[in-house]
């Protein structure tokens, strides 16, 4: 079979189009998640035949030199089995040369992933629902504060050391695609930042991500923190992964406790042989599943 034409898309001109392919497959119309991915990602897409919007699309976004997300792999329901998939994710691992590459797999693309050499690392659980504090409140050793402009030199300082890779363009937009981003301070006299989250909306979802934190307790503080602003009428989404933090820090069952329910999981995927770069430990939420 021919390979159908492949060009990259634009936000002036293609948004609505992927728009309208992504409520096609049920995700919804996540118009600001899209934006900032066009602003940051290489967005791929395959005209449909039929003269009728998109057939597929997919999204690559890097981080330097050494490491590159996969997200947004979508096709048309009725160009389902013609390998408009695989065209795509074949496209966007070429381009990403020589960089690790990662990826967040549903159960229906993780087939075609595995075919293609990505390898399952992780699981991570999407809770979603309304936080509602226990009296408990989660505890820590230092405070938490709202972020300045003042603060993201030591911000990107840390991102640096726990992701492993450059996302600082990206994180630089942080204050300008969140609602609110704060940062976790150590009680020792140096002030150290110990951690940091931002939140941001999604439709009607208040998503929390990232959550970069030294220890469980700090990334509770940063959670509870950022979901009371999310209203009593707005859900909290946390994408967790449960397959280490089951036997450690318990962090889903406290969300869990909170009125933030478990869903829907995804596989997180590398490809070939490779692991990812950074401290695991201390990445509790990524900033959207799309990103890596």
């Amino acid at each position: 079979m021919t390979k159908p034409p492949l060009r990259r898309l634009t936000v002036a001109d293609d948004l609505a189009g992927c728009l309208k392919l992504a409520v096609n497959r049920d995700w919804g119309a996540e118009e600001h998640k899209w934006r900032f991915l066009f602003t940051h990602g290489e967005v791929y897409g395959i005209d449909a035949p039929d003269g009728d919007g998109l057939a597929g699309t997919t999204i690559l976004t890097r981080y330097g030199s050494t490491l590159a997300a996969v997200s947004m792999v979508l096709v048309a329901a009725r160009y389902e089995g013609r390998g408009f998939g695989r065209h795509l994710m074949t496209h966007a691992i070429d381009q990403a040369g020589d960089a690790t590459v990662t990826l967040h797999a549903t159960d229906r693309g993780r087939p075609l992933y595995e075919k293609l050499g990505f390898r399952p690392i992780g699981t991570v659980i999407t809770h979603v629902g309304r936080f509602t504090p226990t009296a408990d409140h989660p505890s820590g050793t230092g405070t938490v504060r709202p972020a300045t402009e003042a603060d993201l030199p030591a911000l990107l300082t840390l991102d640096a050391e726990v992701f492993g890779a450059d996302r600082a363009p990206l994180l630089r937009r942080l204050p300008h695609f969140a609602e609110h981003t704060v940062l976790a301070e150590s009680g020792s006299p140096d002030g150290r930042i110990t951690g940091y989250a931002a939140a941001w909306r999604n439709i009607d979802t208040l998503v929390i991500g990232p959550v970069i934190a030294d220890t469980p307790d700090t990334a509770r503080q940063l959670i509870a923190a950022l979901a009371r602003n999310a209203g009593p009428d707005t859900a909290v989404r946390l994408d967790l992964r449960t397959d280490r933090l089951a036997e450690t820090d318990g962090l889903h069952l406290w969300a869990a406790a909170q009125g933030v329910l478990p869903g829907f999981p995804n596989t997180l995927m590398v490809l070939g042989d490779r692991d990812l770069p950074g401290d695991d430990r201390r990445r509790h939420t990524p900033l959207m599943v799309a990103l890596g």
